[in-house]
């Protein structure tokens, strides 16, 4: 059974872990005989500040960990901590955090798992994939996110990096398995124009040796429910993005989770000419009337 996102053990997983690091510092804190009153008064925080890095309300900076350490007189701490905190923030990156500097370096950074995955296992409930995307579709998906998360304003560039990404779609020693909604492709999540371009660039995909795009009906009979998308990286990482961060997963037995998911999702969509008969159907749908 796969439990809804709020569930899963990715998140649980990073709740945890912040938690933990959060009980480790409290520890820090009494052994040193402080009120978290008078740590934060040490070290010119606003008392609200060490509640909630304890209650694991608040991620840390590497900088908050070796002052803490340093006010708790735990110097000795600092490299165990700051290991823990490092990999909580690559399971979970937050948005405003990992592009404070924009878009176009999360693009890049997504280079070098491109290139060492072999296989891509993608499946996305609500937009089209970013592999698959035009440069129109494309600078609609991220400009809402400049514009959610005031972000700097580098969208050109970004657009440009995301689509150099594509060329690994046209390499023989790499595969990949798409698998979308029907809801997906008629989504007004971009101008109508935009849309109907993006369509036509699945139909044309689909005829890739080593791609293998599928999309689900709306008649289709679930056996897995699509709560949220995912990427899942030959069999070492699945990525998921929500509206505030990346839940980026490593643990087997999370990777053996969404496995199994996708495959119970990629077995009721539909393939080939059947798949390209419910892209053209969306595309009658939200096609201009005049033909225009």
């Amino acid at each position: 059974m796969i439990l809804p996102p709020n569930n899963t053990s990715g998140a649980s997983n990073v709740h945890e872990a912040r938690n933990a690091l959060g009980k480790r510092l409290r520890e820090l804190r009494r052994a040193a005989g402080f009120s978290g009153r008078q740590l934060a008064e040490s070290l010119s925080w606003p008392p609200s500040k060490v509640s909630k890095l304890e209650n694991g309300r608040q991620t840390p900076t590497d900088d908050d960990v070796r002052g803490w350490t340093s006010a708790t007189n735990a110097e000795g701490e600092t490299d165990g901590l700051l290991a823990s905190l490092h990999t909580l923030e690559v399971q979970h990156a937050e948005w405003q955090r990992v592009l404070r500097t924009g878009l176009k370096p999360r693009q890049q950074e997504h280079v070098e798992w491109d290139e060492r995955t072999r296989l891509f296992r993608v499946f996305e409930a609500t937009v089209v994939p970013g592999f698959l995307q035009t440069a129109e579709y494309a600078r609609a998906r991220l400009a809402e996110g400049i514009r959610r998360l005031n972000l700097p304003n580098d969208i050109d560039e970004a657009v440009a990096a995301r689509v150099r990404r594509q060329d690994v779609l046209y390499r023989a020693d790499k595969r990949f398995h798409f698998v979308l909604t029907e809801a997906a492709l008629k989504f007004r999540v971009c101008p109508t124009e935009v849309m109907l371009g993006q369509l036509d660039r699945l139909i044309s995909l689909s005829y890739l040796a080593n791609v293998r795009l599928g999309i689900i009906s709306f008649a289709a009979q679930y056996a897995t429910s699509p709560w949220h998308g995912f990427w899942i990286y030959d069999q070492e990482r699945v990525l998921i993005e929500t509206f505030s961060a990346a839940l980026d997963l490593r643990q087997p037995q999370e990777i053996k989770l969404y496995g199994e998911a996708f495959e119970q999702l990629a077995a009721v969509a539909s393939y080939g000419r059947s798949a390209r008969v419910i892209i053209n159907r969306a595309i009658d749908e939200i096609a201009p009337e005049d033909g225009s």
